[in-house]
């Protein structure tokens, strides 16, 4: 069950990387299309869901790293 939990770790910390490089502001997404937003204001649409997606990977990883140590 070890093996499988590492995998895990491994698949959600990559996944949550990606979140992560995807939210820098002045990048990510927005760029893709030629629109520069140099107003920070509220989360919104997409953003509001790599934010979201983001906080779960990374709270997950957290639960599955600990699982591991009793496990493990």
């Amino acid at each position: 069950m070890s093996f499988y939990l590492g995998i895990a770790q491994i698949i959600i910390g990559i996944a949550a990387i990606v979140l992560i490089l995807l939210q820098q502001r002045g990048g990510g997404i927005g760029i893709l299309g030629g629109v520069s937003t140099q107003f920070y204001g509220t989360r919104r649409g997409l953003e509001k869901s790599l934010f979201i997606a983001t906080f779960v990977l990374v709270a997950l990883f957290i639960i599955i790293s600990f699982w591991q140590l009793k496990v493990g």
